[in-house]
Parts: C-alpha cells; sequence; structure tokens
C-alpha cells in the first residue's frame, strides 16, 4: 500500500509540474487556448447567419481575388475530370436575350455571352451548389453533412436578395455580371447569378 501510495504521489507531482498557467476570464474560468486542428465555430450559428457574416470574406472578396472571364472558364473546364465537377466565380459582359418567368420560383436570365446564350438562374429559388463551391466552403469546417446542405440554400437565399429587380424591361439590354459557374468536362452544368447590374462596364 505505500509503495502504491508512493507511486501515485510521484505521478501527481510529475503531473503538475508539467502544467502551464491558464489565464483566467473575469468569471475566473480558465481560457483555454484554441485547438489548431478544431473545427471552425459554425457549430454554434444558423446556416443563414454563416451566409450573412461570411458574404463579403468568403464570397465577394474571394470572387474579386479569383473570378475569371468566361472565355477562360471554358478553356479550364476542358481540364475538370470525366465524371466530375468544379465550380469558380465568372465575371462576365453580355446581353439579356431572354428573361424566363414560367416557373415563377426558379426564373431563368438567357444572357449572350461570347456570342453563344447562357442560361442563369435568378432565383428566388436557385438549385445550386456552385456558390458555395465557387467560395471555397469544405465539408470538413461543418458539423455534419446536413448543415452543409443548408449552407448551399442559405448562401443561394443570400444572393438573391443582393440582386437588382429583373423584369421584362432587361431584355436586349448590356449586363455585367458576377456569376457562379459549375463546370463539368468541357461542359457547364449550372450558372447562377451573384451580382447584376444593367447597363455597359464603365
Amino acid at each position: 500500500m505505500k509503495r502504491m501510495r508512493a507511486i501515485l504521489a510521484i505521478s501527481l507531482a510529475l503531473a503538475v509540474s508539467g502544467c502551464t498557467v491558464v489565464d483566467l476570464d473575469a468569471s475566473g474560468n480558465p481560457i483555454m487556448p484554441k485547438d489548431p486542428h478544431a473545427k471552425p465555430g459554425y457549430s454554434n450559428q444558423t446556416p443563414q447567419q454563416i451566409a450573412e457574416a461570411s458574404w463579403q470574406s468568403r464570397v465577394l472578396d474571394v470572387a474579386q481575388q479569383h473570378a475569371m472571364s468566361w472565355a477562360d472558364m471554358e478553356t479550364k473546364s476542358s481540364t475538370v475530370k470525366a465524371g466530375g465537377s468544379e465550380s469558380v466565380f465568372v465575371r462576365a459582359s453580355g446581353t439579356v436575350a431572354a428573361l424566363d418567368e414560367s416557373n415563377s420560383r426558379e426564373r431563368i436570365l438567357t444572357l449572350t455571352l461570347n456570342g453563344k446564350p447562357v442560361r442563369v438562374s435568378i432565383g428566388p429559388v436557385m438549385r445550386s451548389n456552385a456558390l458555395r463551391d465557387a467560395a471555397g466552403f469544405r465539408f470538413e469546417e461543418f458539423t455534419n453533412q446536413v448543415q452543409y446542405a443548408q449552407l448551399t440554400r442559405a448562401l443561394n437565399r443570400h444572393a438573391v436578395q443582393q440582386l437588382p429587380k429583373v423584369d421584362a424591361s432587361w431584355v436586349g439590354k448590356p449586363v455585367q455580371a458576377l456569376l457562379a459557374v459549375e463546370m463539368g468536362h468541357g461542359t457547364v452544368n449550372d450558372v447562377m447569378a451573384v451580382e447584376l447590374k444593367s447597363g455597359e462596364a464603365p
């Protein structure tokens, strides 16, 4: 018994000597250092809160730095593996060829870009992961697949809220667009509007 107590005493002493001093907050609770391997604090935020809080830093700033031209996007799509997909931001100037409002929930704006018609989703419902993936959000940052999927819908809803009111008066006019595009191998799968501005580029 004495031997066991001695071993326990030595173990306790070693444990105490190896401890580091931890600062306390105003309530006297220890302030724990941030775990470098921890996931971001998205678990305590709703998808809508994440979309709103990260819109500037993770969507607009990323688009500003990495958006490519429509022609460059088409070239890049040829490098996508067959059966795979990749999403990018694209800045494009074109002309509005048509506005399809036959489905009032999923309206489509057809833009003529580089002489080709391109169907662009403008909402209010947009069924695409292109924005989330182009912005670089990764599954590993979230609690589970459900939260990750809900973020897609929240980001798309937030994008729609930023768009101007698009009506028939836009048809035939020039437009400046920031788009989120999902590419397949040599193809364009989904295109959704992130920003739209009627008129020529300044």
